[in-house]
């Protein structure tokens, strides 16, 4: 069994941590600080933010919705959306399968 306490990592801001990567999935720890955000992006798989800590607002397809501690999301593949931190926030990242069809690795 591996284990990460999220509030305790020692995650950088703009320096994203893998925590684990395999081929079913990758994990990876976000310290997104308040006003910051990750901009519209998409990515190659299905992708599930969990709000580890602080609140957030997630914006997809013009519509927004906020999430704090315990907030889940799912993005389909290649779906476009924003994440902004409405305070310091802590996030885990994670995207199944790894990497997805059409990931710049895979060519």
């Amino acid at each position: 069994m591996e284990t990460w306490d999220i509030a305790s990592l020692d995650v950088q801001p703009r320096h994203p941590e893998v925590l684990r990567s395999d081929p079913e999935a990758r994990v990876i720890a976000i310290n997104l600080p308040a006003g910051e955000r990750l901009q519209e992006h998409q990515v190659h798989e299905r992708a599930w933010v969990v709000v580890a800590a602080g609140e957030v607002e997630f914006e997809e397809d013009g519509r927004t919705v906020t999430g704090a501690c315990g907030f889940v999301a799912h993005f389909d593949p290649k779906q476009p959306h924003e994440v902004r931190a409405m305070s310091d926030a802590r996030l885990v990242l994670l995207l199944a399968p790894w990497p997805g069809e059409g990931h710049p690795s895979q060519r």
